[in-house]
């Protein structure tokens, strides 16, 4: 399942949600990885811009990789502004075994942060500056595509 969301994610009621649908389906394992934004560089917030289409191309494949080891893969992300000291990004993996759960968050997360459709912007006295020295090339992408 992947959500998407305006401005910062309400942790709490997610983890709930998401915790119980694990226990409805009898889930073993619920390995959950939470991103904070971080106040440094004197940023106020990130912001985020989100191309749908291939991040649920990108998420779909995630999710068949899952499957084939018997998990199932949750993700919630933010679009727009996102408040330091505050969350962007969740991910969670259920499974019969916590193995499988436990090296399935790290990949994902890992690939997540290389490879998922998402720009991100420092928020510097309210105006947003794209984060370039942060960012990584995505295929296919234009502005960050591979030459």
């Amino acid at each position: 399942m992947l959500e998407l969301y305006r401005g910062e994610l309400d942790v709490d009621k997610i983890f709930f949600r998401w915790r119980k649908w694990g226990e409805r389906k009898n889930y073993g394992a619920f390995i959950t990885f939470v991103g904070t934004v971080r106040a440094e560089n004197d940023i106020e917030a990130l912001s985020f811009d989100v191309y749908e289409p291939i991040l649920t191309q990108w998420f779909e494949e995630w999710q068949q990789k899952a499957r084939a080891k018997g998990a199932y893969l949750m993700m919630a992300h933010s679009i727009g502004d996102v408040p330091v000291h505050t969350s962007s990004y969740m991910a969670a993996v259920f499974s019969p075994k916590r193995r499988v759960a436990l090296e399935l968050i790290d990949e994902f997360v890992e690939d997540f942060k290389a490879n998922a459709p998402i720009w991100k912007y420092d928020v510097i006295t309210g105006k947003r500056r794209y984060a370039r020295e942060r960012s990584h090339k995505i295929v296919g992408s234009g502005l960050l595509a591979d030459t």
